[in-house]
């Protein structure tokens, strides 16, 4: 595990690391954004590849969606990612109701998963809330049993070091 999570872990036995993300796609419909889609992809990949080299499980749940748009009276195009909260909702209550581990450590903004949080801790599973100062879920932080946050300067101290 890197550097920076062994220091904010450090004492919690993490026996299962899972990364979830979306499906990205290709959009042809949307010439503009043909190359990047292409480039995300193949950044997804990289980082999947270097995922599980580092002893994580890769889940890919749900889709990145484009959506068009009116901004300032002009039609855009956003992209947003539909269904990775859902696949970690579903796997926290699962998780705790076949009793598969006692702790999970949740590094999520989404407070979207605060249903599924709540009915885990019923269920006896702890969940600790691994979160950013620069952006804590405050939401997250009071539905989970408890939080830990990484400090701005443990992310650039990890930087500087080329180990995140």
């Amino acid at each position: 595990m890197p550097k920076l999570l062994n220091n904010v872990l450090k004492g919690i036995d993490v026996k299962k690391r899972i990364f979830y993300s979306a499906k990205l796609h290709i959009y042809r419909e949307y010439p503009r954004y043909l190359e990047k889609s292409k480039d995300l992809i193949l950044k997804q990949r990289v980082l999947k590849t270097s995922l599980e080299k580092n002893g994580y499980e890769f889940i890919i749940s749900g889709h990145v969606r484009a959506f068009k748009v009116r901004v300032n009276g002009k039609e855009a195009v956003i992209f947003k990612e539909k269904g990775v909260d859902v696949k970690i909702a579903v796997d926290l209550v699962s998780n705790a109701c076949d009793k598969k581990g006692s702790t999970v450590v949740l590094c999520s903004s989404d407070s979207d998963l605060q249903p599924a949080i709540k009915e885990a801790r019923f269920r006896g599973l702890e969940i600790i809330y691994l979160g950013f100062e620069i952006n804590p879920n405050k939401g997250l932080m009071y539905t989970c049993n408890r939080s830990i946050i990484i400090r701005n300067f443990e992310v650039m101290e990890s930087l500087m070091e080329g180990k995140i």
